[in-house]
């Protein structure tokens, strides 16, 4: 039996491709890209070369490009570095309470630091309300942080009409894209956008890298402590061999990418489309106007996720009950509890299925079988 992988909003298998671009760094380019010798103006000018094309993609400039060791440093700094330099202007924080934990946990750190962080609730779509925004907002408010594209349900936010709204406000808006990134058109300036960040490993390419983008003239303090890297921003020895990975990554990312989400949506239409010919009682968490094609998030009635997955493990299925951070927890997601309240049984009965370069039309429908044969299995 082939076990079949839909669980890439947790990670994606490293690309080909960009395993080729990455060993030649690792034989060739020795340098330290800090160095001023001839190696490490080597390093250099790959570095400054993978800039460019990151900054490109979301229509950035080079020098707001921070290179992280991933979307949870980038969402530390992006709230820790941008509290503490404008601590001046007021303690005031504005997120939701569906943020990855990546950004719940800085939050609840930066209030045991003194600072007052307001949680936005959602609705039983997963969406924010703008004008639950407007009541939150305060002369004290220095910053907002709405992700982008939930990784649980695939929900999409609101960004642009939020970027919009804080145009006329002091707070800088950062949004977590790291579901977003690779799929969706990102321009920074069109969306009002501050802060943001990316990880490599969602889009194909390597673990271990990432860029926070910080608008130009937006105030934000480093959170290591070293040498003067990343314009002082972010200290220690850059990673040149996983910068190179993530420029082709995005490179590849950016080819064909509205022809990838058809089919992605193809793929959600399939699963859809067994459950209900097979009479499954299931429910689908999210917007179905505002989900991203490559996420689905499904409740079925009567079952226990912990059971689920086992099975669906054991019949060469591979799934999840949400964030890959806390997989091996049974507890309830705190995601789907936002959206249906606490006890809602569709928070520990609904099972996230995610799709991405390991998927083919044809391991999507003997998926969608299995899926079928063990949810029979299990509800009686």
């Amino acid at each position: 039996m082939q076990p079949i992988y839909l669980d890439h909003a947790a990670t994606t298998p490293i690309a080909n491709e960009v395993v080729q671009a990455m060993v030649p760094i690792y034989q060739d380019v020795v340098g330290n890209a800090s160095s001023v010798h001839s190696f490490g103006r080597k390093a250099r000018q790959h570095l400054d070369q993978a800039r460019r094309v990151l900054a490109q993609s979301i229509h950035a400039k080079e020098k707001e490009i921070i290179f992280t060791s991933g979307g949870t440093e980038a969402d530390n700094l992006a709230l820790i570095g941008t509290a503490k330099a404008n601590v001046h202007k007021g303690r005031h924080i504005i997120t939701t309470v569906q943020e990855h934990h990546a950004t719940l946990h800085t939050a609840e750190e930066l209030e045991k630091q003194g600072f007052t962080v307001s949680y936005l609730p959602v609705d039983e779509t997963g969406r924010v309300n703008i004008e639950d925004l407007e009541q939150a907002l305060t002369d004290e408010t220095i910053l907002v942080s709405v992700m982008f594209v939930n990784n649980e349900t695939g929900v999409i936010q609101p960004i642009e009409e939020i970027g919009q709204r804080l145009q006329s406000h002091q707070a800088y808006f950062h949004t977590d894209a790291v579901q977003a990134y690779g799929l969706l058109d990102i321009d920074v300036d069109q969306l009002g956008i501050d802060l943001l960040t990316t990880s490599a490993h969602k889009i194909n390419g390597p673990k271990g890298i990432g860029f926070l983008y910080v608008r130009e003239g937006t105030a934000i303090n480093a959170v290591s402590y070293g040498g003067e890297q990343e314009r002082k921003r972010r200290a220690g020895t850059e990673n040149i061999p996983g910068v190179i990975g993530f420029q082709k990554a995005v490179e590849l990312s950016m080819q064909n990418k509205n022809e990838r989400l058809n089919r992605y949506q193809s793929y959600k239409q399939i699963i859809i489309q067994t459950l209900e010919e097979n009479n499954i009682a299931f429910s689908i968490n999210g917007d179905k106007e505002h989900t991203i094609p490559s996420i689905i998030n499904i409740s079925f009635n009567g079952a226990n996720v912990e059971a689920m997955l086992t099975n669906f493990d054991l019949d060469g299925v591979a799934a999840s009950s949400g964030s890959a951070c806390t997989a091996g927890s049974v507890e309830p997601s705190h995601v789907l509890a936002a959206m249906h309240g606490e006890g809602n049984p569709i928070t520990t009965n609904s099972i996230r299925f995610s799709f991405g370069s390991m998927n083919s039309l044809e391991n999507i429908q003997e998926a969608s079988n299995r899926i079928v044969k063990v949810v029979k299995r299990l509800i009686k």
